[in-house]
């Protein structure tokens, strides 16, 4: 790790700490996250539309977040958002749903985007466009606003991931809009767009951890992963498409310069995030072993949350993948045959693979003192 990198008071705050706890890194944890924590679910009309048109799909959707404070005052510390281009502006305005569903001879839903948000330019947030298309905030720029203001009232809690995903599939069907294709220059938006809420000095980034190393992997593989007590109170951005890898890294070798850590394969310069979203996948244990931080997916599908299987969600549990992703993140907003994902003692645990020295239920807690 390159501490020429940290300010002086961090490192001053870090050392005093370290004198009565081991140092604990920011891959020796385990956190449950949200799978995307934006979604509200469908209006009650376009939920009765979908179910008579393609019952399996409304079953997979049939779930919804509270806002995203809420959340991480549930102790939820990975969110992930899904953002879809629009560089003019109105490209998601006006979804075809609204008026399949009056066609349909349904009853309208409550009104969509009253304050005109989704005609002005700039990355939006949504699950599928015309279809799924509420969302808890809008747009990408409000909802990383909702987390920064949560994030300074709330100093010293731990670092908070936040998987982006970019979408930009070919539509299902000929009512749906065409989304933009990234491109490297949209990517240097999405970029700017990040570092236009939240300051250097807010965020892990990989220059941060990559420090002095040739590449990312290298330095993740040697000197590690920083210490968590220098990332609380911070947020790190990972990027969940991984074809689009080789636009994001384009100019910038090893993430230089970047501000989200790709899904990469290991053995690859920017190797130092890595999804098995199949925890049953065997060598998540030994990618965390490495030194690698790794998410996985943890709900059975939507029959196994009606059936309350957790077979799969317990595996993921004991693969020792630092990011447990799941639709059902809280033990009082369960599904409805109660299945939810909690550990014993909240949504962060010392990780069970890696076993860090000195780590327990102390040590993870959310508090100003390790400022």
């Amino acid at each position: 790790m390159n501490f020429r990198l940290l300010p002086l008071a961090v490192l001053i705050a870090g050392s005093v700490w370290s004198q009565s706890r081991p140092s604990i890194r920011l891959n020796e944890i385990q956190i449950i996250g949200s799978h995307n924590s934006y979604h509200s679910g469908l209006a009650p009309s376009d939920m009765e539309f979908l179910r008579q048109h393609n019952p399996k799909s409304a079953d997979a959707l049939d779930y919804q977040h509270p806002p995203i404070d809420v959340q991480l005052n549930d102790g939820v510390r990975q969110l992930e958002l899904d953002v879809y281009g629009d560089t003019k502006g109105g490209l998601f305005a006006h979804p075809a749903y609204p008026g399949l569903v009056v066609k349909a001879g349904l009853p309208p839903d409550p009104p969509y985007d009253l304050q005109g948000i989704m005609l002005k330019p700039g990355f939006k947030v949504l699950h599928v466009q015309d279809v799924d298309y509420r969302s808890n905030c809008e747009p990408f720029t409000q909802c990383l606003g909702v987390i920064r203001s949560w994030s300074k009232a709330h100093p010293g809690h731990l670092p908070i991931f936040i998987l982006v995903e970019n979408k930009d599939d070919k539509p299902r069907g000929d009512y749906m809009v065409t989304p933009e294709p990234f491109t490297h220059e949209t990517f240097d938006a999405l970029d700017a767009e990040i570092r236009s809420v939240f300051a250097p000095s807010e965020m892990i980034v990989p220059d941060n951890v990559r420090g002095k190393h040739e590449t990312l992997e290298e330095a993740i593989l040697t000197s590690g992963w920083p210490a968590l007590d220098q990332c609380r109170g911070k947020l790190i951005f990972l990027l969940d498409q991984r074809r689009v890898t080789p636009l994001y890294v384009e100019g910038h070798p090893s993430l230089k310069g970047r501000v989200l850590f790709t899904n990469a394969t290991p053995g690859t310069p920017d190797a130092a995030f890595v999804e098995q979203n199949n925890p049953v996948n065997t060598n998540i244990p030994d990618l965390v072993r490495k030194g690698y931080i790794v998410r996985t997916m943890t709900d059975p599908g939507p029959q196994g949350v009606r059936d309350n299987s957790t077979e799969r969600r317990d595996t993921a549990m004991a693969s020792g993948a630092q990011i447990l992703s799941t639709d059902y993140p809280y033990v009082e907003r369960h599904s409805k045959s109660g299945y939810s994902v909690s550990f014993d003692a909240g949504n962060v645990r010392c990780n069970p693979v890696l076993k860090p020295k000195g780590c327990d239920a102390a040590a993870l807690r959310d508090d100003q003192r390790h400022r």
